[in-house]
């Protein structure tokens, strides 16, 4: 079995911590952002063990992972799971623009 690396993009880490602050600010404490990134962070030990468990995307390499109003989008790139972005879901969705790190 493949043991597969992650990395994140840095637009990927910008997402996450937008989403974040964005609760702290809102609710005025941490707790409800500490649960979202425990969240999040258990789906993406998910894909780590089934990377193929993500919806395709228009790019052969690249999927997203539902997880409530949130899609983790990554890529496999041999044993590296590349977090490419995290997407609120209640966003325009003509302003997700998925790249590809195998296509630059």
């Amino acid at each position: 079995m493949v043991k597969y690396e992650v990395e994140w993009s840095i637009e990927a880490r910008l997402d996450l911590l937008d989403i974040l602050d964005f609760y702290y600010q809102r609710n005025g404490n941490a707790s409800y952002s500490r649960k979202l990134n425990s969240k999040i962070n258990k789906s993406i030990q998910l894909i780590i063990k089934n990377p193929t468990i993500g919806l395709q995307t228009d790019i052969d390499t690249v999927k997203a992972l539902v997880n409530g109003d949130y899609q983790i989008i990554y890529e496999i790139i041999k044993t590296t799971i590349l977090i490419v972005m995290i997407w609120d879901c209640r966003r325009n969705p003509e302003d997700k623009i998925i790249t590809s790190r195998t296509k630059e």
